[in-house]
């Protein structure tokens, strides 16, 4: 026990902290999409310059830099476009900085698991804490021509850790060099990269009218943008401001975004064009409510629904608050194959089912925290292809975000728990006692059983049987859930109607009921009568 790492408390995974829907802008005019393009490119080429100025500040930047920034953008579109556009820039600039630090990080590891396994002998064995040397001179001389391109790849990690972020995405840019692959002409791919420099959002702002005042769309659907200085002769309504021909209507949470906008609570927005299906959306966005976290007791007194996540599924079963499994194990399967909308389908169809289960029977759902940003570095697992594909393959954020967002939805508590050897110790201790001649659970199955009863407060494993010898007098019970302390553990069985044996039915002894009467010494069977002589048998012979 003494390797084994601390495993941390459960606790109550809070609610997503805001909310955003999307409804397709549909039949716009011509001059909507060109007016559309114009204010999108203008904003985008001041977006860029922004972010230039950004990253020149660094480390060094202040607000009276912040405030200088707003006053160079604000004679060129708007106060308020202007911030918008010096939040997004520095929110883009901090996301990215993140990014790059963390893949500086992974090359980092992965530099000195090799150069630690370089250093050893081949052949030399490893331990639970350190890998060992390689098992060939071949594999050794391989990882050595990769420890030089990982350390190249550092070095332009981290140079560009020192210059900077751009505007734009790597894989789209990839994509430029590879038109042929990706089935785009180079006219089709400048739309993209066009599409995707616009800047088309503005921040909501409380107590102004329906919630925003340079994207604004009016309860009964009617979406107008201010329009920049330079662009305000497009205007074709008062006040500098452009009407779309188009009108909105969310299909989702419809009622709590006319809320918002009635109550003239802050409501942010975003329209972006899809050159792939030549589409326009609007995008709304708010926070939501505080809302109270449920204590962790009153979340798991009823039971709860322990769930392993999978690469290709969920496994899970039902706990009482006692942390027996009840009825049979659910298994909710999704395919990752295929496009994005499709792989994100199947994960909201798993998970709305599981939650479905949860809110019909009025239950918590407890689940890992599993996190694998911790040395993403293929390099750690060594020669286990098959495994590393496999935590590749794990949907593990979106499955996380997709859950504690609908578990908000529908009131359902989330209980996280750590998941330290929950697979190991759930299998050992739980897969061959739940299995019978009807049901057979997988080692997913017994995991979710051993997430549950963590997260019930409960060890996972089971309790170790006492010796085949005086099982009830010196081994105590066998394997029970009954603390010593519960009431009643120690009392006699409830009479159960029907025949135990054969000649006397259940119950109808003489001694039913006392836990004395099992064939031990100074006390009466239960059907006769006997008495130990007070001679041995020998010295009885002798007298006769």
């Amino acid at each position: 026990m003494g390797g084994l790492r601390e495993i941390s408390a459960p606790f109550v995974v809070p609610g997503p902290s805001g909310v955003a829907v999307r409804d397709r802008l549909k039949r716009l005019s011509v001059v909507d999409e060109r007016a559309l393009r114009l204010v999108g490119d203008h904003l985008g080429s001041l977006a860029a310059r922004d972010l230039k100025a950004r990253c020149e500040a660094g480390l060094e930047h202040d607000s009276d830099q912040w405030a200088e920034r707003k006053r160079l953008l604000t004679a060129e579109s708007s106060s308020r476009w202007a911030g918008s556009l010096t939040k997004a820039t520095h929110d883009q600039w901090g996301l990215a900085r993140r990014a790059q630090l963390a893949h500086v990080r992974g090359l980092e590891a992965g530099v000195r698991s090799i150069a630690h396994r370089l250093s050893l002998p081949v052949g030399a064995k490893g331990s639970k804490r350190a890998p060992g040397g390689y098992r060939s001179r071949q594999e050794w001389f391989a990882k050595s021509r990769r420890l030089r391109v990982l350390e190249y790849r550092l070095r332009s990690a981290r140079g560009d850790w020192r210059a900077g972020v751009v505007r734009g995405g790597k894989r789209l840019l990839n994509s430029r060099h590879h038109l042929d692959a990706a089935g785009l002409t180079e006219e089709q791919w400048r739309e993209r990269w066009r599409a995707a420099r616009r800047f088309l959002s503005a921040d909501g702002e409380s107590g102004k009218r329906f919630g925003n005042e340079t994207i604004r769309v009016a309860p009964d659907g009617e979406v107008s943008i201010k329009l920049p200085v330079p662009l305000a002769y497009l205007a074709n309504a008062s006040h500098g401001r452009y009407v779309l021909t188009a009108r909105v209507a969310f299909a989702h949470r419809d009622e709590q975004w006319r809320d918002h906008v009635t109550a003239n609570r802050a409501v942010a927005y975003r329209i972006h064009e899809d050159t792939a299906r030549g589409r326009w959306y609007l995008t709304a966005s708010w926070t939501r409510s505080v809302a109270t976290v449920l204590p962790l007791t009153a979340a798991r007194s009823y039971g709860l629904i322990g769930v392993d996540m999978n690469a290709d599924h969920l496994a899970a079963w039902r706990l009482d608050a006692h942390g027996n499994p009840v009825g049979a194990p659910r298994t909710f399967a999704y395919d990752l194959s295929g496009t994005a909308f499709h792989r994100d389908a199947q994960v909201r169809h798993a998970l709305i089912r599981l939650v479905h289960w949860a809110e019909r029977h009025g239950l918590a759902i407890a689940v890992e925290d599993l996190d694998f940003s911790a040395e993403p570095t293929r390099e750690k697992h060594g020669r286990q292809k098959r495994f590393r594909r496999l935590i590749s393959g794990m949907p593990t954020s979106r499955l996380r975000a997709r859950l504690v967002g609908m578990a908000a939805d529908h009131g359902i508590p989330l209980i996280a728990v750590d998941p330290a050897y929950t697979s190991r110790w759930g299998a050992q201790h739980w897969q061959k006692p739940l299995t019978s001649t009807h049901r057979t659970p997988t080692r997913h199955h017994a995991a979710s059983v051993a997430i549950g009863r963590r997260a019930l407060g409960h060890p996972i494993r089971r309790r170790t049987a006492p010796p085949r010898h005086h099982q009830s007098d010196d081994g105590g019970h066998r394997t029970v859930q009954a603390g010593p302390g519960t009431p009643g553990r120690a009392e006699p069985r409830p009479r159960v109607p029907g025949p135990r044996i054969r000649s006397v039915r259940a119950g109808r002894g003489a001694k039913a009921g006392d836990q004395r009467a099992q064939h031990r010494s100074g006390h009466t069977a239960e059907h006769e009568t006997w008495q130990q002589d007070f001679l041995p048998l020998s010295l009885q012979e002798r007298s006769d």
